[in-house]
């Protein structure tokens, strides 16, 4: 796909096309009852050193932008979100560029796992921002758009947001990511089935302007053994026993992973037309699907690879301002394999 500036509306015919691109974007690994074998499983099949250097990763530039401004994270709360919660969220945002707080220094950290992400750049060389932030809220606590959501649906939540008349969401075309983050409440079009989230960009037609976005669900009471995965474990993985997770919020910490998978991607392919693997651009395995599911130096197939645990017993791999996180390791496309800050090699 072209970059595409703001356009006119889309004949239905485009539109129909673009949601075809839209239905085939895949999101953050789960232990998927039944799934297919994956690229990951393909390529390291037998190892656990899947975080190991892989002459088979195929990842390429395809001359689209990334986001080398300063990034911006605009969230909408959309169902029921106590504050606790939106804490623990808000927080993690917060920690991405948080060098200059002397808690976030404790190794590992947030900050140094973004830097992997920092390592992508753009055809003039630039490198994405090492700075996100985060930006407005709004919330739609009375669900405007109803309690089950589709793919096209959650663009209209956009536009809601942006142009409501009290304290809309502002559009920002540059540097600009748009969070929709339903409540454990709200049921999205393949929720627990195949995604726990994903990213793409507002169709013209729908919200007015071509802007990134990703969303994310709380799997707290639909499907914690799925998408809270390894804080609850789904009943097809007998024996397996969950870890305690670092902020007593098995859906909220769960959700921490995928948010962090969706924003990583979003920097590095938010047109999708820059960096992914593979020759289909309506399939696109990008930089954190390179890694699914892998928290630690060893991980691969269905092992989360070696974590960490605080006094209490909560698992994490890295620190936050205030806060530990368990976050999923990015691919390094310098050194060619997936990496982490809490890596111990």
């Amino acid at each position: 796909m072209q970059r595409r500036s703001p356009a006119p509306p889309l004949h239905k015919p485009t539109l129909l096309l673009f949601f075809f691109f839209l239905t085939r974007l895949s999101a953050a690994w789960r232990p998927w009852p039944n799934q297919k074998t994956n690229v990951s499983d393909l390529q390291f099949t037998g190892s656990k050193k899947y975080e190991g250097s892989s002459e088979f990763v195929k990842l390429r530039y395809h001359m689209g932008p990334v986001l080398t401004s300063n990034i911006t994270v605009h969230i909408i709360w959309y169902g029921t979100w106590p504050s606790s919660q939106k804490k623990i969220i808000r927080e993690f945002i917060n920690s991405i560029s948080a060098t200059n707080h002397r808690q976030s220094e404790k190794y590992p950290s947030v900050s140094d796992w973004w830097k992997t992400v920092q390592l992508y750049t753009d055809q003039t060389g630039s490198n994405i921002s090492r700075t996100v932030r985060l930006g407005e809220e709004k919330n739609d606590r009375f669900l405007s758009h109803g309690k089950t959501l589709t793919r096209l649906s959650i663009q209209s939540v956009i536009k809601s947001a942006i142009t409501a008349k009290t304290k809309p969401l502002p559009v920002q075309s540059k540097g600009g990511l748009y969070l929709l983050l339903t409540g454990e409440d709200v049921y999205v079009q393949d929720f627990c089935q195949n995604v726990c989230g994903f990213h793409y960009f507002t169709f013209p037609a729908i919200v007015g302007f071509t802007l990134p976005y990703a969303w994310v669900g709380n799997s707290a009471k639909l499907c914690p053994g799925i998408c809270a995965y390894p804080f609850a474990v789904p009943e097809y993985m007998p024996g397996v026993t969950p870890v305690k997770s670092p902020n007593g919020e098995v859906g909220v910490d769960g959700m921490i992973s995928v948010i962090g998978h969706e924003i990583a991607e979003l920097a590095s392919n938010p047109l999708v037309n820059a960096w992914y693997a593979g020759g289909d651009p309506s399939f696109p395995v990008e930089i954190a699907d390179l890694c699914e599911g892998i928290y630690g130096t060893g991980g691969g197939g269905s092992y989360t690879g070696q974590m960490m645990n605080d006094a209490d017993g909560a698992t994490y791999n890295m620190h936050g301002i205030r806060r530990r996180f368990l976050v999923q390791w990015i691919w390094n496309n310098v050194v060619n394999y997936c990496t982490g800050p809490n890596a111990l090699d």
